[in-house]
Protein backbone atom coordinates (compact mmCIF):
# COMPACT_ATOMS: atom_id res chain seq x y z
CA UNK A 1 0.00 0.00 0.00
CA UNK A 2 2.75 2.05 0.57
CA UNK A 3 3.19 2.51 -3.18
CA UNK A 4 -0.04 3.18 -4.47
CA UNK A 5 0.10 5.79 -1.96
CA UNK A 6 3.20 7.11 -3.00
CA UNK A 7 1.81 6.54 -6.60
CA UNK A 8 -1.49 8.80 -5.82
CA UNK A 9 0.35 11.50 -3.95
CA UNK A 10 2.87 12.17 -7.19
CA UNK A 11 -0.63 12.56 -9.08
CA UNK A 12 -2.19 14.73 -7.05
CA UNK A 13 0.43 17.08 -7.05
CA UNK A 14 0.28 17.05 -10.94
CA UNK A 15 -3.57 17.20 -11.46
CA UNK A 16 -4.48 19.78 -8.65
CA UNK A 17 -8.34 18.74 -6.68
CA UNK A 18 -9.06 15.71 -8.81
CA UNK A 19 -8.21 12.95 -5.34
CA UNK A 20 -11.73 11.11 -6.01
CA UNK A 21 -10.47 10.73 -9.86
CA UNK A 22 -7.19 9.10 -9.07
CA UNK A 23 -8.53 7.02 -7.05
CA UNK A 24 -11.00 5.75 -9.60
CA UNK A 25 -7.98 5.67 -11.93
CA UNK A 26 -6.27 3.24 -9.45
CA UNK A 27 -9.44 0.99 -8.51
CA UNK A 28 -9.84 0.78 -12.63
CA UNK A 29 -6.20 -0.38 -12.93
CA UNK A 30 -6.05 -2.91 -9.91
CA UNK A 31 -9.61 -4.35 -11.09
CA UNK A 32 -8.60 -4.88 -14.70
CA UNK A 33 -10.81 -2.15 -16.14
CA UNK A 34 -10.61 0.98 -18.78
CA UNK A 35 -11.60 4.43 -18.12
CA UNK A 36 -13.33 6.89 -20.35
CA UNK A 37 -12.35 10.70 -18.95
CA UNK A 38 -14.58 13.57 -20.19
CA UNK A 39 -14.53 17.18 -19.63
CA UNK A 40 -14.36 20.38 -21.49
CA UNK A 41 -10.69 20.98 -23.30
CA UNK A 42 -7.96 22.16 -20.55
CA UNK A 43 -9.02 20.35 -17.62
CA UNK A 44 -6.28 18.39 -17.53
CA UNK A 45 -7.56 14.97 -19.18
CA UNK A 46 -4.30 13.89 -21.17
CA UNK A 47 -2.48 15.27 -18.45
CA UNK A 48 -3.53 13.11 -15.83
CA UNK A 49 -3.57 9.93 -17.87
CA UNK A 50 -0.18 10.61 -19.12
CA UNK A 51 1.30 10.86 -15.26
CA UNK A 52 -0.95 7.91 -14.01
CA UNK A 53 1.12 5.99 -16.84
CA UNK A 54 4.40 7.86 -15.91
CA UNK A 55 4.17 6.43 -12.18
CA UNK A 56 4.25 2.46 -13.38
CA UNK A 57 7.19 0.86 -15.01
CA UNK A 58 5.81 -0.28 -17.93
CA UNK A 59 5.46 0.53 -21.32
CA UNK A 60 2.86 3.66 -22.51
CA UNK A 61 1.26 4.17 -25.97
CA UNK A 62 -0.44 7.15 -27.19
CA UNK A 63 -3.09 7.68 -30.21
CA UNK A 64 -4.35 10.89 -31.20
CA UNK A 65 -7.43 10.33 -32.97
CA UNK A 66 -8.73 12.02 -35.74
CA UNK A 67 -11.25 11.27 -39.01
CA UNK A 68 -8.48 9.89 -41.04
CA UNK A 69 -6.97 7.56 -38.37
CA UNK A 70 -7.06 3.79 -39.54
CA UNK A 71 -7.75 0.71 -37.67
CA UNK A 72 -4.11 -0.48 -38.19
CA UNK A 73 -3.08 2.32 -36.95
CA UNK A 74 -3.75 1.01 -33.73
CA UNK A 75 -3.79 -2.50 -33.97
CA UNK A 76 -1.25 -3.06 -36.68
CA UNK A 77 0.00 -4.06 -40.03
CA UNK A 78 1.69 -6.98 -41.71
CA UNK A 79 3.36 -5.46 -44.42
CA UNK A 80 5.91 -6.39 -47.24
CA UNK A 81 9.85 -5.35 -46.74
CA UNK A 82 11.49 -5.15 -50.04
CA UNK A 83 14.88 -5.94 -49.04
CA UNK A 84 14.01 -9.37 -47.09
CA UNK A 85 10.92 -9.97 -49.88
CA UNK A 86 9.04 -11.30 -47.13
CA UNK A 87 5.89 -10.09 -44.86
CA UNK A 88 6.55 -8.70 -41.28
CA UNK A 89 4.48 -7.77 -38.75
CA UNK A 90 4.55 -4.03 -37.36
CA UNK A 91 2.68 -4.32 -33.98
CA UNK A 92 0.21 -0.76 -32.94
CA UNK A 93 0.39 0.75 -30.34
CA UNK A 94 -2.50 -1.26 -28.25
CA UNK A 95 0.37 -3.27 -27.40
CA UNK A 96 1.25 -1.64 -24.00
CA UNK A 97 0.43 -1.57 -20.20
CA UNK A 98 -0.96 2.04 -20.74
CA UNK A 99 -2.44 2.89 -23.58
CA UNK A 100 -4.16 6.55 -24.21
CA UNK A 101 -7.13 7.01 -26.53
CA UNK A 102 -7.04 10.78 -26.68
CA UNK A 103 -10.42 12.46 -28.07
CA UNK A 104 -11.70 8.92 -29.22
CA UNK A 105 -14.95 10.34 -30.06
CA UNK A 106 -12.97 11.72 -33.33
CA UNK A 107 -12.42 8.23 -34.81
CA UNK A 108 -14.45 6.75 -36.97
CA UNK A 109 -16.78 3.97 -35.74
CA UNK A 110 -14.77 1.43 -37.99
CA UNK A 111 -11.82 3.02 -35.98
CA UNK A 112 -12.61 2.97 -32.88
CA UNK A 113 -14.13 -0.67 -33.12
CA UNK A 114 -10.65 -1.76 -33.18
CA UNK A 115 -10.05 -0.97 -29.69
CA UNK A 116 -13.06 -3.52 -28.77
CA UNK A 117 -11.46 -7.04 -28.79
CA UNK A 118 -8.05 -5.64 -27.18
CA UNK A 119 -10.43 -3.94 -24.34
CA UNK A 120 -12.19 -7.26 -23.44
CA UNK A 121 -10.05 -10.07 -24.20
CA UNK A 122 -6.03 -8.24 -23.56
CA UNK A 123 -5.55 -9.89 -27.44
CA UNK A 124 -5.27 -7.66 -30.73
CA UNK A 125 -5.94 -9.89 -33.97
CA UNK A 126 -3.81 -8.73 -37.20
CA UNK A 127 -4.28 -10.42 -40.38
CA UNK A 128 -5.52 -13.61 -38.56
CA UNK A 129 -2.62 -13.60 -36.03
CA UNK A 130 -3.73 -13.38 -32.64
CA UNK A 131 -0.94 -10.90 -30.44
CA UNK A 132 -1.48 -11.51 -26.55
CA UNK A 133 -1.31 -8.38 -24.32
CA UNK A 134 0.36 -8.77 -21.39
CA UNK A 135 -1.29 -7.88 -17.99
CA UNK A 136 -1.59 -4.91 -16.76
CA UNK A 137 -3.42 -3.19 -19.28
CA UNK A 138 -5.70 -0.45 -19.44
CA UNK A 139 -7.25 1.78 -21.72
CA UNK A 140 -7.51 5.21 -20.82
CA UNK A 141 -10.02 7.45 -23.42
CA UNK A 142 -10.54 11.03 -23.00
CA UNK A 143 -13.29 12.29 -25.34
CA UNK A 144 -14.38 16.08 -25.45
CA UNK A 145 -18.63 16.87 -24.81
CA UNK A 146 -18.96 20.12 -25.90
CA UNK A 147 -18.08 19.15 -29.73
CA UNK A 148 -20.38 16.79 -30.48
CA UNK A 149 -21.24 18.23 -33.44
CA UNK A 150 -18.26 19.06 -35.11
CA UNK A 151 -16.85 16.22 -36.83
CA UNK A 152 -16.72 13.61 -33.64
CA UNK A 153 -18.38 10.13 -33.96
CA UNK A 154 -20.57 9.20 -30.50
CA UNK A 155 -19.31 5.88 -29.23
CA UNK A 156 -21.62 3.26 -29.81
CA UNK A 157 -23.18 1.32 -26.62
CA UNK A 158 -21.01 -1.90 -27.10
CA UNK A 159 -17.78 0.17 -26.54
CA UNK A 160 -19.33 2.32 -23.70
CA UNK A 161 -20.08 -1.19 -21.90
CA UNK A 162 -15.76 -1.90 -22.20
CA UNK A 163 -15.27 0.88 -20.55
CA UNK A 164 -15.27 0.14 -16.18
CA UNK A 165 -15.95 4.12 -15.64
CA UNK A 166 -16.87 7.26 -16.47
CA UNK A 167 -15.54 10.10 -15.32
CA UNK A 168 -16.24 14.02 -15.61
CA UNK A 169 -13.15 15.61 -14.20
CA UNK A 170 -14.50 18.89 -14.47
CA UNK A 171 -13.15 22.40 -13.91
CA UNK A 172 -11.27 22.77 -10.35
CA UNK A 173 -12.18 25.17 -7.71
CA UNK A 174 -10.58 28.80 -7.66
CA UNK A 175 -8.68 27.89 -4.62
CA UNK A 176 -7.36 24.67 -6.54
CA UNK A 177 -6.59 26.66 -9.76
CA UNK A 178 -4.40 29.08 -7.16
CA UNK A 179 -2.41 26.22 -6.26
CA UNK A 180 -2.03 24.90 -9.97
CA UNK A 181 -0.76 28.89 -10.51
CA UNK A 182 2.08 28.95 -7.88
CA UNK A 183 3.16 25.28 -8.23
CA UNK A 184 3.02 25.75 -12.37
CA UNK A 185 4.93 29.24 -12.26
CA UNK A 186 8.29 27.96 -11.56
CA UNK A 187 7.90 24.29 -13.27
CA UNK A 188 5.94 21.30 -14.20
CA UNK A 189 5.57 18.70 -11.71
CA UNK A 190 5.05 16.34 -14.69
CA UNK A 191 9.20 16.54 -15.35
CA UNK A 192 9.29 15.07 -11.70
CA UNK A 193 7.19 12.05 -12.35
CA UNK A 194 9.11 8.65 -11.82
CA UNK A 195 7.63 5.22 -11.60
CA UNK A 196 6.63 4.22 -8.77
CA UNK A 197 4.72 1.01 -9.23
CA UNK A 198 6.45 -2.18 -10.95
CA UNK A 199 4.39 -4.26 -13.30
CA UNK A 200 4.51 -6.99 -11.07
CA UNK A 201 3.40 -5.35 -8.23
CA UNK A 202 0.13 -4.53 -9.97
CA UNK A 203 0.04 -8.08 -11.34
CA UNK A 204 -0.28 -9.38 -7.58
CA UNK A 205 -2.65 -7.00 -6.24
CA UNK A 206 -4.82 -7.61 -9.14
CA UNK A 207 -4.99 -11.67 -8.05
CA UNK A 208 -5.03 -10.28 -4.74
CA UNK A 209 -7.97 -7.86 -5.15
CA UNK A 210 -10.30 -11.00 -6.56
CA UNK A 211 -9.34 -12.46 -2.79
CA UNK A 212 -11.33 -10.00 -0.94
CA UNK A 213 -14.51 -11.02 0.17
CA UNK A 214 -18.62 -10.16 -1.18
CA UNK A 215 -21.27 -11.29 1.51
CA UNK A 216 -24.58 -12.53 0.13
CA UNK A 217 -26.46 -9.76 1.24
CA UNK A 218 -23.80 -7.49 -0.43
CA UNK A 219 -24.24 -9.73 -3.52
CA UNK A 220 -28.06 -9.70 -3.63
CA UNK A 221 -28.00 -5.73 -2.99
CA UNK A 222 -25.67 -5.56 -6.19
CA UNK A 223 -28.22 -8.03 -8.26
CA UNK A 224 -30.84 -6.11 -7.00
CA UNK A 225 -29.45 -2.60 -8.38
CA UNK A 226 -28.27 -4.33 -11.66
CA UNK A 227 -31.94 -5.61 -12.34
CA UNK A 228 -33.59 -2.08 -11.03
CA UNK A 229 -31.71 -0.42 -13.84
CA UNK A 230 -33.28 -3.30 -16.36
CA UNK A 231 -36.61 -2.79 -14.86
CA UNK A 232 -36.98 1.31 -14.62
CA UNK A 233 -39.84 2.20 -17.13
CA UNK A 234 -37.83 5.10 -18.58
CA UNK A 235 -34.72 3.12 -19.44
CA UNK A 236 -34.84 1.31 -22.35
CA UNK A 237 -31.06 -0.75 -22.37
CA UNK A 238 -30.09 -1.40 -18.62
CA UNK A 239 -26.86 -2.56 -17.02
CA UNK A 240 -25.76 -6.15 -19.23
CA UNK A 241 -24.14 -8.78 -17.20
CA UNK A 242 -20.42 -7.30 -18.49
CA UNK A 243 -21.43 -4.18 -16.40
CA UNK A 244 -22.45 -6.49 -13.27
CA UNK A 245 -19.20 -7.96 -12.94
CA UNK A 246 -17.52 -4.52 -13.81
CA UNK A 247 -19.58 -3.71 -10.74
CA UNK A 248 -18.11 -6.55 -8.84
CA UNK A 249 -14.59 -6.38 -9.42
CA UNK A 250 -14.24 -2.26 -8.79
CA UNK A 251 -15.89 -2.77 -5.83
CA UNK A 252 -13.81 -5.33 -4.11
CA UNK A 253 -11.13 -3.63 -5.89
CA UNK A 254 -12.06 -0.30 -3.73
CA UNK A 255 -12.39 -2.22 -0.83
CA UNK A 256 -8.53 -3.52 -1.32
CA UNK A 257 -7.48 0.26 -1.65
CA UNK A 258 -9.11 0.82 1.43
CA UNK A 259 -7.56 -1.73 3.27
CA UNK A 260 -10.78 -3.50 4.01
CA UNK A 261 -10.78 -7.60 3.33
CA UNK A 262 -14.55 -7.07 2.38
CA UNK A 263 -16.91 -5.33 0.67
CA UNK A 264 -19.55 -3.17 1.95
CA UNK A 265 -22.82 -1.61 0.25
CA UNK A 266 -21.27 1.87 0.67
CA UNK A 267 -18.27 0.70 -1.88
CA UNK A 268 -21.03 -0.59 -4.64
CA UNK A 269 -23.50 2.70 -4.03
CA UNK A 270 -19.82 5.28 -4.42
CA UNK A 271 -19.21 3.81 -7.51
CA UNK A 272 -22.60 2.96 -9.21
CA UNK A 273 -22.69 6.27 -10.89
CA UNK A 274 -19.53 6.01 -12.65
CA UNK A 275 -20.60 2.63 -13.76
CA UNK A 276 -23.73 2.64 -14.59
CA UNK A 277 -24.68 6.09 -16.15
CA UNK A 278 -22.51 5.59 -19.51
CA UNK A 279 -24.46 2.20 -19.81
CA UNK A 280 -27.99 2.81 -19.11
CA UNK A 281 -29.55 3.93 -22.86
CA UNK A 282 -33.18 5.72 -21.71
CA UNK A 283 -36.40 5.59 -23.78
CA UNK A 284 -36.89 8.61 -26.01
CA UNK A 285 -39.73 9.69 -23.55
CA UNK A 286 -37.12 9.39 -20.11
CA UNK A 287 -34.37 11.25 -22.26
CA UNK A 288 -36.66 14.17 -23.00
CA UNK A 289 -37.47 14.05 -18.98
CA UNK A 290 -34.49 13.02 -17.18
CA UNK A 291 -30.42 12.58 -17.53
CA UNK A 292 -29.05 9.70 -16.94
CA UNK A 293 -27.28 10.65 -13.70
CA UNK A 294 -30.88 11.14 -12.46
CA UNK A 295 -32.21 7.97 -13.29
CA UNK A 296 -29.43 6.26 -11.65
CA UNK A 297 -30.00 8.32 -7.96
CA UNK A 298 -33.98 7.47 -8.44
CA UNK A 299 -32.45 3.33 -8.68
CA UNK A 300 -30.04 4.54 -5.86
CA UNK A 301 -32.97 5.43 -3.95
CA UNK A 302 -35.55 2.62 -4.93
CA UNK A 303 -33.18 -0.24 -3.73
CA UNK A 304 -32.80 -0.37 0.50
CA UNK A 305 -29.18 -0.72 1.05
CA UNK A 306 -28.56 -3.20 3.87
CA UNK A 307 -27.67 -2.78 7.04
CA UNK A 308 -23.53 -3.16 7.63
CA UNK A 309 -23.76 -6.30 10.10
CA UNK A 310 -25.75 -8.16 7.81
CA UNK A 311 -23.45 -6.93 4.63
CA UNK A 312 -19.80 -7.75 5.87
CA UNK A 313 -21.07 -11.30 7.90
CA UNK A 314 -19.74 -14.21 6.36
Amino acid sequence: MENINSAKETLNRVIYGKEDVVDLLFTALFAGGHVLLESVPGTGKTKLAKSFAKVMDGQFSRVQFTPDVLPSDVTGIRFFNPKTQEFELRVGPVVSNVLLADEINRATPKTQSSLLEVMEEYQSTIDGETIKIEPPFIVIATQNPVESNYGTFPLPEAQLDRFLFKVDIGYPTKEEEKEILSTYRTNDPYDAIHAVLSLEEIRTIQQEIKQIMISEVVNDYLLDLVHASRNHHEVELGISPRGMLALMRASQARAYLQGREYVTPNDIKTLIPYVFEHRLILTMEGSIKKTAEQVVKEILEAVPVPVEEGAVSQ
